[in-house]
């Protein structure tokens, strides 16, 4: 009962995350590039809002629908949080995703693009990269089944950290922000359990980045550190 009022006492700091300027406008017929792959700090480019209504450029297929609900609902389920608000809880937010299949090689999410939605790995693995000033890609990881990724941009409207791309056939549950946003007003106790989830799996998933991050530092020369903390 703790966690619970825990949670439900939290509830308006996880609205306030919704509380973003609205989406940027898709790109005009003009625009000549779909992603813009090139690393440069800069402020949000409405070029590179690819939100999930797109998805069809992603080349991702769809997924049996009761399936990846089931799939979604037995790793919520590992929660304890998200364990105590039932079956039929966990089955409803699962309803609000949808489900994709795509092939090895496809890339699921590009680094700097602004999205809407982000992506929980049911079966497959996907590798995360991050492209450097000088051209070189640094790998960041590798996420597997019950892993997500995106959601950062998500929660917070920014850009992506980081390129994902599928290094195995892989399926993927989709949580895109209008229907986060329907959930919320349907079901907030369970909107704010959701989100809830997805910060604790972001930050574990940072700490992890992190982790090795400060393994690649100790392997770089003196000077090279030096330069990168610099």
């Amino acid at each position: 009962m703790r966690a619970r009022f825990s949670l439900l006492s939290a509830l308006p700091e996880l609205l306030a995350l919704f509380q973003r300027p609205k989406a940027p406008p898709r790109p005009r017929p003009d625009d000549s590039r779909f992603f813009a792959t090139q690393f440069v700090d800069r402020h949000e480019d409405t070029r590179l809002y690819v939100p999930w209504s797109r998805a069809p450029e992603l080349h991702a297929r769809p997924h049996d629908r009761q399936r990846g609900i089931d799939a979604v609902v037995r790793l919520m389920a590992l929660d304890r949080g998200l364990a105590r608000l039932g079956d039929p809880a966990l089955r409803l937010a699962a309803g609000h995703m949808d489900f994709v299949e795509a092939d090895a090689g496809q890339r699921l999410l590009r680094q700097d693009e602004q999205g809407d939605f982000l992506l929980i790995v049911l079966q497959g693995t996907v590798a995360e990269e991050r492209a450097q000033p000088s051209g070189a890609r640094v790998r960041l990881g590798e996420a597997r089944a019950g892993e997500l990724l995106g959601e950062l941009s998500v929660l917070d409207g920014g850009t992506r950290l980081s390129a994902c791309t599928a290094l195995t056939p892989v399926t993927l549950a989709v949580l895109a922000q209008p229907a986060l946003d329907k959930l919320l007003d349907e079901e907030p106790r369970l909107a704010a359990a959701l989100i809830g989830w997805i910060g604790k799996r972001l930050s574990q998933r940072l700490r992890q980045t992190s982790a090795r991050l400060s393994v690649l530092l100790t392997r770089l020369p003196a000077e090279a550190v030096g330069r990168a903390t610099s």
